[in-house]
């Protein structure tokens, strides 16, 4: 059954309520999701400053104990250093400064020599030192120490340039949360169960799941060889007979028209890694809100996927859930 990809001559008017949508959640509510992003950075901040007995003390022997702080003191200079800039500026390995600003892992490579990372450590320091910015970190030129006040407002400012490096992330993860809730809220109505860590070809009928890694086979790659890719939602659904595998849906949203189109490919490849690995009646759909215009919206359909608009979310049900 087709929901809405053989309906163009309701897209347009689709397109307008669901930029709407996106519109006002995002006057509401994005600017909360960064505030609360910028208070949990500025702790982090603070703690960075403490550490470096407020930029005062920054050595080698310190990044090597904590190489978490070094996006920090990039944000800390004037004008702010850009990642790879800094690679350029001080000479140093690339691998090593994205290993030491790793989000989930903040480390010192291990195979790095020694020399070569007291060496590249060192030059981080002398450019972090170099350029401290004197208007945020005003304690830098004058022999008393910084008052509680200063740090402060110092974390606070740096908390802001991290969080405005990251601005789109931060939105984007607030409205994937949104839209995850919104469908669970939706499912959990009609009776449906939340499972977490349960094999896509494990999920018994009636629950769902979100973040599950589905494994498929490359093209062109031995079959016995399989990759995992996320997806978004997984459902099983009610009436689900022996055998079937769960509806998968991916919520994308977009607070623009350009980036949509820019990605619009990736869904396609999705799909075709799960048809190629699971066959023609594999259930694939998407879980729209923003900026999708008529560009997008054809060339999905084309590649047979269909969809949801989250302003009209009953049309959840056309999915046989």
């Amino acid at each position: 059954m087709f929901i809405n990809r053989n309906n163009p001559d309701k897209w347009k008017a689709d397109i307008i309520l669901s930029v709407d949508l996106y519109n006002s959640w995002f006057m509401e509510f994005a600017p909360i999701a960064f505030r609360e992003t910028r208070l949990s950075t500025a702790t982090r901040v603070k703690q960075a400053l403490k550490t470096t007995t407020n930029l005062t003390n920054i050595s080698a022997e310190l990044l090597k104990k904590h190489p978490e702080v070094l996006p920090i003191l990039r944000m800390s200079t004037c004008p702010p250093i850009a990642r790879d800039r800094l690679v350029g500026l001080a000479g140093v390995s690339k691998t090593l400064v994205e290993s030491m600003e790793d989000s989930s892992n903040p480390r010192i490579p291990p195979r790095i020599l020694a020399e070569r990372l007291e060496k590249d450590l060192t030059q981080i320091c002398v450019i972090i030192e170099k350029m401290a910015d004197p208007d945020i970190f005003v304690w830098l030129n004058r022999t008393n120490e910084a008052t509680d006040v200063e740090v402060s407002r110092a974390a606070t400012i740096v908390a802001d340039r991290l969080c405005g490096t990251v601005s789109d992330p931060i939105i984007r993860n607030a409205q994937e949360k949104r839209q995850l809730n919104a469908i669970g809220t939706w499912l959990q109505s009609r009776s449906y169960r939340y499972v977490g860590g349960t094999r896509f070809n494990e999920m018994e009928v009636g629950t769902y799941s979100f973040r599950t890694n589905v494994p498929v086979i490359i093209a062109g790659s031995d079959e016995s060889t399989k990759v995992n890719i996320p997806v978004d939602v997984a459902i099983m659904p009610l009436q689900a007979t022996k055998g079937e595998l769960p509806l998968l849906i991916e919520a994308k949203s977009a607070g623009d028209f350009t980036n949509v189109n820019k990605r619009r490919k990736e869904e396609a490849q999705k799909m075709a890694q799960l048809k190629n690995t699971y066959g023609a009646d594999v259930k694939f759909g998407l879980f729209l809100c923003g900026y999708f215009d008529s560009g997008y919206l054809g060339y999905e359909a084309a590649e047979g996927i269909d969809w949801v608009w989250e302003h009209r979310i009953d049309d959840m049900a056309l999915f046989g859930i």
